[in-house]
Parts: C-alpha cells; structure tokens; sequence
C-alpha cells in the first residue's frame, strides 16, 4: 500500500495496512545526535514524504528556534537557550497598556515576503521529499492562533484582557483573524492534502482559559479558519499540548480531521470516547516514559495507547515527539512498535 492511500485509509478509517507515520523531530534532538539519529530515521518507511535534512544550518532555523535573542518577522523577540530547542519571547511588539497598536507593522502577504517564502522553508526546515512526491499525502501549515496573540502582546497581558474582557483584545482577535485567513489563502493555493493548525490549550491538569473563555471568544475564530480550510476540500490537523478534554467535542464539531493531544496528561479511558470520530496523531509519553522509560517499556505503552484511541479500521497516525533528552534505544524502540502494530 503507498504511504498517501495509507494515510488517506487511516484517516477515513477504512482499515489501512498499518498505522502510517509522521516524524516529530525537534532540531535539536538532530543537532544532538546527528548521524547516529539520520541511521535510525533512514530505516523508517516514513508516510509523509520527509526524511531529515543531513544538514540543517543554524543560520537558516526560525528564531523560536535559533540559539540566541533573534526577533522575527512578527517583531517577537526570542530567547532560546539551546540550539534548536523552541524558545519563549522575552520582548513582545504589542505593548500591555495598548498604546502603540495603530503603529504597529503586521508582516507583509505576498510574493517574496519573509512569510510567503516561509512555505518552501517549511518543507526544507520539516525535512525534503523523497521519492515520487504523488506517492505521499502531503501536509502544510501550521498555523497559530491563540500563542500568537500572547506573542505578539505578552502571556500574561493577553490573560488578563482576557479575564476583564478589554475591548483591545477583541480588536486584536479580529484583526489576527483576517490576516490569518489572507495567509491561509497562500497555504491553500499549495498542493497539500492536509492543513495544520497549533495551539497549546492545556496545562497539566486544567485548560489555561476556561472551556465557557473559549467557546465564546476562540472558537467562532476557529469557526472561520477550519471552516475556509474544509471548503476548499482540504483536511484540518489541530495540535494542542495540556490538557484539553474539555474541547475535545468542539474540535469535532469544528471539523477537525487528526487531532494531535498529549494523551499522557489526560486519562485514555475518557479519550477513547472519541476513537472514530477522529483520528489521532499520536503523542508518546515525552515527559516520563522516552527520556527515562526503557526500550520494553516504550514499545508495550505504544501498543497500548493505540489499542485505546484506534479502531480495528484505523484512526491513528504514529507519532512521537523526540527532543535531545530522549536516548537513542528508545527512539528506536518507538518506531520498531510503531511498525510493529497491526489493527
């Protein structure tokens, strides 16, 4: 079976031969290993046309994750302390009081501008396609909403207007969405079979905005950017970290194809409810279990977690985020279940 009906298979839930796969390689796990990683990755049959580059040039990482204080085309200014590792922004181009709003620059939309060639970047930065590129479902994007607003005016500011409903925060909202949906014009005019959206919603245990917070302010903008994406017969994956079982039916509802979770900080009894309604794109235990998990245990806690959020017909795309932290025989114990498993 070639990897595109593969995946097309799984996310239709009409019984692929295995579960496809997506590499989830941070740069600095490739800076930290190099060819000893490269060596494990080449044995991977991955599904999505990637493979990592042999070389990725410091010089060419987006600033969230180039070492170093770099601003980018936002005006966010980035601190990351590790090559290759996301960083946080230490200077943001919003000010809390709101008082430079009317001057303030968004990046510029079109040919030639640093974020129209940021869509062949994505591709050189994710990896390059091998192979006959038909042979692949090819994805793009990745598209923020919610960590853009904190970017561009502060986490804790874009909280607090939150909390008492500052009319600025609403203007922003507004005017992040029509850029966004302008950007997504560009994404939409590409090849891709699937679009990516990601935000980070959850915290260890709780959403950082309350589930009735995000229906009334978030969700009518997510409304308007999946909805542009499903019309134009494309497929919506939505990442988001944390906690988030309380939106969960929202996603769905809001058309959301693959969902990318931190299943390990939510309870896999409550998630299976929504085996079959979508498809997961998995996310193994990178807290505990592939940093200081050993190999057997990787591969049985691979088994187990697809069991709980596929169906005998499909529903999971195999993933697992790998950082620097993560050793060598775990890495290659993940993938040997991810190719392992059978429905």
């Amino acid at each position: 079976m070639q990897s595109r009906e593969r995946v097309l298979r799984a996310l239709a839930f009409q019984g692929p031969d295995r579960p496809p796969i997506s590499h989830a390689i941070l740069p600095c796990a490739q800076f930290h290993y190099g060819d000893a990683l490269q060596r494990v990755v080449d044995a991977v049959p991955e599904d999505f046309g990637w493979s990592l580059l042999p070389d990725l040039p410091p010089e060419d990482l987006p600033a969230a994750y180039k070492a170093g204080d770099n601003r980018d085309e936002w005006g966010t200014l980035w601190r990351v302390t590790r090559q290759g590792r996301f960083g946080i922004p230490i200077e943001c181009p919003i000010a809390p009081d709101w008082s430079n709003y009317d001057t303030y620059r968004w990046p510029e939309l079109g040919p030639g501008t640093p974020l129209d060639t940021a869509l062949p970047k994505y591709r050189q930065y994710s990896g390059q396609m091998t192979g006959e590129s038909d042979a692949y479902y090819p994805r793009g994007g990745s598209l923020t909403f919610f960590e853009k607003l904190q970017q561009l005016h502060g986490f804790e500011a874009t909280l607090e207007d939150l909390a008492t409903r500052e009319p600025m925060i609403y203007r922003l909202r507004d005017d992040l969405l029509q850029f966004n949906l302008a950007w997504l014009d560009r994404w939409l005019a590409e090849d891709y079979l699937g679009v990516q959206f990601a935000d980070d919603w959850g915290a260890q245990a709780n959403m950082l905005v309350s589930p009735a917070m995000w229906r009334s302010f978030f969700k009518p903008v997510y409304a308007e950017m999946l909805g542009k994406v499903k019309k134009a017969g494309r497929q919506v994956w939505f990442h988001s970290d944390g906690y988030i079982l309380p939106i969960i039916p929202d996603l769905i509802e809001l058309g959301v194809d693959v969902l990318n979770c931190q299943s390990a900080v939510m309870e896999s009894d409550k998630l299976k409810q929504f085996a079959g309604h979508l498809c997961f794109r998995t996310d193994i235990d990178r807290q505990h279990l592939l940093p200081f998990g050993r190999p057997e245990d990787v591969k049985r806690q691979v088994h187990e977690l697809f069991e709980a959020l596929g169906t005998p017909n499909g529903g999971i795309v195999a993933s697992g985020e790998l950082s620097f932290d993560v050793p060598l025989a775990n890495i290659e114990a993940m993938y040997e279940a991810f190719l392992d498993f059978r429905y």
